[in-house]
């Protein structure tokens, strides 16, 4: 990285032992753990290849492959720069600042040797003195190796001059490296981040970590996480620190990264490993991978004692609220979701809340709802913690390989002592609304609904920007819906009188039946829709306590959700 302000890598890959005529070289075309094809290829550029001083023929024979000619050559070397000024968990990037490498978006690897052990030698930028990986040192200066090709992308690296901090958690050295000018707590930060790691390792109950390093990149607006093998990325919000919300959220997405050591990366559905690097690795278990995740998660934060039980509830009716108030919800099963991450989540559009659900709210729920059945069917002996350690100890640890879909439910049957096809037929398969009140009732919980408004709304979302008013999305079988407004319509009028406002601050109040008259302007031309207002159909829910709990019914709560000192 001799010029880190040209946003440029470069890569130089020897290559030693092909004796062939020509070696096909691939770069992968996604990140696992993000569920999309991004064409990393595309930031390639200079790609060339030589043995010893003599020039080799290359090709580009894919999108993503190049083929090296090197007949009576057995080693050699190739060389290419990769363009990274994308800063997300999910891609690479690289400025005056720092440089971060997310390892599927900047190494190649010879085509069907992703087993292949290599050396990784990173040469800073000048001035740069700091380099976070959880590769293991090799031997020489910022010299580090891998036992393969999976191992090398699944472990990214931080360049420049992070701050890095320390603390170790169930006998296991753990690294933080910090990025970013951030006022926040050192001691306080070491001290949660330790109660969760320390949480998180008790859900499953077994170590499989010799070291783990956090990337905490903290920018201006932060974008989430990415599991890996032995470490995270987190992109953080700088201010995120400086409010009990901010903090609470902060260590809820650690809690989150963390878990997927375990869920995900060991305890994982047979799609997400080994990889294909090539194309999408379809699974209709993101609901358990990243669902499953956000659920056990917020049961982390709440365990650590983070969260009183009572907190806890809240979020989850928060979460329940966004499960059921999203249109989709009724078209789009937990399963079809997992499936169709590849072309819709990290696609999404004007009309993706009217298709569809997320996979990370409705697996959370479902998460949620299943621990109770589970729970009670045990009379509070076993929950969902012990599926993670059965699955663990059976497909990890035994057979060495993922789960099926079958087996997932084989699992939560041997721990609960009765099958639960139905309930996976109808709501994790199927759109059928979950019966929360049936699974909170066994804790001595009852979930309330209201409407969040007993007014008529106009059913769609409006952007004010640059003085305009435009509808940037339309909510199903609502007003605007039914009266035939569209995205990207501008509004100009409301019953003849000229906007100065979003038009929803001005029918607060409206009773449903109500006519309105919008002037809008499609396509450069004016257009008068009329239409009658409906109510929304939006609800607020909270999860409250039964009065007079029966015996076993604080038995599954204080299972559920233990009270801590």
């Amino acid at each position: 990285m001799p010029a880190p302000q040209t946003h440029y890598f470069e890569v130089e890959m020897a290559l030693g032992g092909f004796g062939k005529q020509f070696t096909d070289v691939k770069m992968p075309v996604w990140a696992p753990g993000s569920y999309l094809v991004r064409e990393f290829a595309k930031n390639v550029e200079s790609f060339s290849a030589q043995a010893g001083a003599a020039p080799l023929r290359t090709e580009k024979v894919s999108k993503n492959t190049w083929r090296i000619y090197h007949p009576g050559a057995k080693d050699f070397t190739v060389r290419y720069k990769v363009y990274a000024f994308e800063l997300s968990v999910r891609t690479s990037f690289i400025d005056a600042a720092h440089g971060y490498v997310n390892g599927t978006s900047v190494f190649m690897y010879p085509d069907g040797e992703v087993k292949m052990p290599s050396t990784l030698t990173v040469q800073p930028a000048p001035g740069w003195s700091q380099i976070s990986t959880s590769l293991k040192p090799a031997g020489g200066t910022f010299t580090y190796k891998s036992s393969s090709y999976d191992e090398l992308a699944d472990s990214p690296i931080e360049i420049g001059n992070q701050k890095v901090l320390s603390f170790e958690a169930n006998g296991t050295p753990h690294t933080v490296a910090m990025f970013g000018n951030v006022q926040y707590d050192e001691a306080r930060l070491l001290r949660d981040m330790k109660k969760i790691c320390e949480e998180a390792h008790r859900v499953v109950g077994q170590n499989p970590l010799d070291r783990y390093v956090f990337i905490i990149h903290n920018i201006d607006r932060g974008t989430g996480g990415l599991e890996h093998l032995f470490s995270t990325t987190l992109s953080v919000s700088r201010t995120a620190y400086s409010s009990e919300a901010g903090w609470k959220g902060f260590l809820g997405l650690v809690a989150h990264e963390y878990f997927h050591l375990w869920n995900v990366k060991r305890i994982r559905p047979v799609a997400l490993g080994p990889f294909n690097y090539d194309q999408e690795n379809y699974t209709r278990m993101l609901w358990v991978s990243e669902g499953g995740t956000e659920y056990f998660s917020n049961l982390i934060v709440q365990r650590a004692g983070f969260l009183t039980p009572d907190a806890y509830l809240a979020d989850l009716s928060n979460g329940i609220g966004r499960v059921e108030n999203t249109p989709g919800n009724k078209l789009q099963s937990a399963a079809e979701s997992s499936f169709d991450a590849w072309i819709k989540y990290y696609r999404p559009n004007e009309n993706s809340a009217n298709t569809g659900i997320s996979y990370y709210d409705k697996g959370e729920v479902i998460g949620a709802v299943l621990d109770l059945m589970v729970i009670n069917a045990t009379n509070g002996e076993k929950h969902l913690d012990d599926v993670m350690r059965y699955l663990y100890a059976q497909y990890y640890q035994k057979l060495g390989r993922g789960f099926t879909d079958a087996e997932y439910q084989d699992a939560v049957a041997k721990i609960a002592g009765r099958r639960f096809d139905e309930f996976f037929r109808n709501n994790v398969y199927g759109t059928q609304t979950l019966d929360y009140n049936t699974a909170l009732g066994y804790a001595g919980l009852k979930l309330t609904s209201t409407p969040v408004t007993t007014d008529a709304t106009l059913g769609a979302n409006v952007s004010t920007t640059g003085g305009k008013y435009t509808v940037t999305s339309v909510g199903r079988e609502g007003s605007a819906w039914q009266g035939g407004l569209s995205v990207g319509d501008e509004l100009l009028a409301l019953n003849g009188t000229r906007l100065t406002d979003d038009p929803n601050k001005a029918l607060v109040g409206a009773p449903a039946g109500a006519q309105v008259t919008l002037l809008v302007s499609r396509d450069g031309q004016l257009k008068e829709v009329t239409f009658p207002l409906v109510a929304s159909t939006a609800q607020r829910f909270r999860i409250e306590h039964l009065p007079n709990p029966t015996e076993q019914q604080q038995r599954v709560l204080s299972k559920w959700l233990p009270v801590t000192k």
